[in-house]
């Protein structure tokens, strides 16, 4: 399968004073996706909390970088504010781990793992969800990258932005209507799973 790309803007936001302009520009948006990333633990009993917000548009997607900033008042009121429309994957998992950043009630957020089960999709992993409705797939090669470091490598900021505008991408195509699970390549393996 092809790889996917995001032809969007990155916008790197890793100072406080950069978050209002950076919100007011989600604000214009209908629906955003949504994503976080976590610098790896390898040992017994390490924790780390989480490094990275990622919200993004059709055409551009904003890195928070939350170890250096924290939650300032703008992104958190954008997370917890249910008249803006964000779509992730696995978002209770990404709440548990942002109220150990800040004291944070997200609101307006669609979960897809729940919305995809209405199109016979039983796989659960954003990658499999991604290469069942599009035929291309998400590169996993920075999941284990130090989210935290100094700098974002260029592939780290890619992978981030797909991430999040992946989760936009699949929930628009999926209310458009123009999936239909008998038409899907992978039909047989759905309903295979499903018996």
């Amino acid at each position: 399968m092809p790889l996917v790309t995001f032809e969007g803007q990155i916008h790197i936001i890793d100072a406080i004073s950069q978050v209002k302009s950076a919100v007011t520009a989600l604000c214009t948006a209908s629906i955003v996706g949504f994503d976080t990333e976590t610098r790896p633990c390898f040992r017994r009993g390490e924790r780390h909390n989480v490094a990275l917000l990622q919200l993004a548009t059709d055409d551009h997607a904003f890195l928070f970088r939350l170890n250096k900033t924290g939650i300032p008042a703008p992104l958190k009121q954008f997370l917890e504010d249910n008249s803006h429309t964000k779509v992730g994957l696995s978002t209770p998992d990404d709440f548990h781990q942002l109220t150990r950043v800040c004291d944070i009630h997200p609101a307006g957020f669609i979960e897809l793992q729940q919305l995809v089960t209405k199109y016979q999709i039983t796989d659960m992993s954003l990658q499999k969800i991604f290469a069942i409705l599009f035929q291309q797939k998400i590169s996993k090669g920075q999941q284990l990258s130090n989210w935290e470091a100094p700098q974002l490598t260029d592939a780290q900021q890619r992978y981030a932005a797909i991430d999040a505008w992946a989760c936009l991408h699949i929930y628009r195509y999926l209310q458009s209507g123009s999936f239909i699970p008998e038409e899907s390549p992978f039909y047989h393996e759905l309903t295979e799973e499903t018996t």
